[in-house]
């Protein structure tokens, strides 16, 4: 079931993405240019077959000149409910002293912790 949801969760960043692209006017191959990543990468990513990093999102986000914070909603990095998590993402994603690994792991950790403690009675 967790497979499922974030297959779906990529297929509609792969949408959002390509509605942003087409209605900003831009082709496949200017958008890979500009947030330097290969045409099939960004192919991929648009049809729901791969799952871009945060960095990815965010240079992604600049050549589109939308939000990343928009970007990392749909992925799923960030929450969108109020009060669960947020901030924390953010404040990761936005720490130029650690590397993509460093981040993935930090939040990986975080929701892992996120997720036992909504399982618990305690607050």
């Amino acid at each position: 079931m967790a497979r499922s949801k974030v297959g779906k969760t990529v297929e509609s960043l792969g949408e959002y993405l390509r509605e942003q692209r087409e209605s900003s006017r831009l082709s496949l191959r200017q958008l890979a240019e500009q947030a330097g990543v290969s045409n099939p990468y960004l192919s991929q990513i648009e049809r729901g077959l791969r799952r871009p990093s945060a960095e990815v999102l965010q240079q992604l986000a600049k050549a589109l000149r939308i939000s990343a914070e928009q970007l990392y909603l749909r992925a799923g990095i960030v929450s969108p409910d109020p009060g669960i998590g947020g901030s924390v993402e953010l404040a990761v994603l936005a720490d130029p002293l650690l590397d993509e690994r460093q981040k993935q792991t930090l939040l990986d950790v975080y929701a892992s912790f996120l997720a036992m403690n909504a399982g618990s009675d305690t607050p």
